[in-house]
């Protein structure tokens, strides 16, 4: 049990910094950028990308670095992570990822408790998550199946492209896309937008699965190192 909670205090830890990070750089880029939307995005892109690398890099020894339910929901489907411990870390991303939205607002003097207006909804957009989550698989599984140690890169390289070819940005994230419902920021989702969002996400974590099986078989990792999303 020990084991175990330190791993999910892992996933809240490092799904925390990477909301803070998210929702603090696109506060920071909309503020800097004099209202030129691509340049903020691009900023907002590069701070997610990169701290993507370094919370794999710090936390996958610990907990495999999931930040995110459908990475977790994922392994748990293929006998990788037990469901018990799959419950407990989605707990723990979510709650973490609220908290990390939280802190980025109080470090800009921003009101804690918001909710966003900013409509991100359609076939289009949907299909965009859809999309974004299962090539996020395909990463992860591909990479972590011949050179786990790449992982980070892969996948910190993956959302920084995909917040580009995807039509909503890549959330590719439950937990994310709860938690930047709550930011009235560059990065929010209004809250209506939710459920869709998150019914794609989780249709393309799922499908990816049977396609890695097929490509690369069943990996011997038992918290395999693996993230996120933006």
């Amino acid at each position: 049990m020990r084991g175990l909670a330190r791993r999910a205090f892992a996933e809240w830890l490092g799904t925390t910094f990477l909301l803070a990070a998210v929702v603090g750089s696109g506060i920071m880029a909309q503020k800097l950028a004099g209202g030129n939307v691509a340049l903020a995005l691009l900023c907002n892109t590069i701070a997610t990308g990169a701290i993507l690398v370094v919370l794999i890099l710090t936390f996958a020894s610990l907990s495999g670095a999931h930040f995110n339910p459908a990475v977790t929901l994922a392994f748990a489907l293929r006998g990788e992570t037990p469901w018990t411990d799959a419950a407990i870390y989605i707990a723990a991303q979510i709650t973490g990822a609220i908290i990390g939205v939280w802190i980025a607002h109080l470090m800009f003097g921003l009101p804690v408790l918001q909710l966003s207006l900013t409509e991100r909804t359609g076939a289009g957009q949907w299909l965009a998550e859809a999309v974004a989550t299962f090539g996020l698989l395909l990463t992860i599984l591909g990479v972590a199946s011949r050179t786990p140690a790449a992982v980070p890169y892969a996948v910190g390289l993956y959302i920084t492209s995909a917040y580009w070819f995807t039509a909503s940005t890549s959330f590719a994230n439950p937990a994310v896309t709860i938690a930047r419902s709550l930011s009235d920021t560059f990065a929010g989702i209004a809250p209506q937008g939710v459920p869709a969002f998150i019914a794609a996400q989780i249709i393309g974590a799922i499908v990816a699965i049977p396609l890695a099986r097929w490509f690369w078989g069943t990996s011997s990792v038992t918290h395999s190192p693996a993230p996120l999303a933006s």
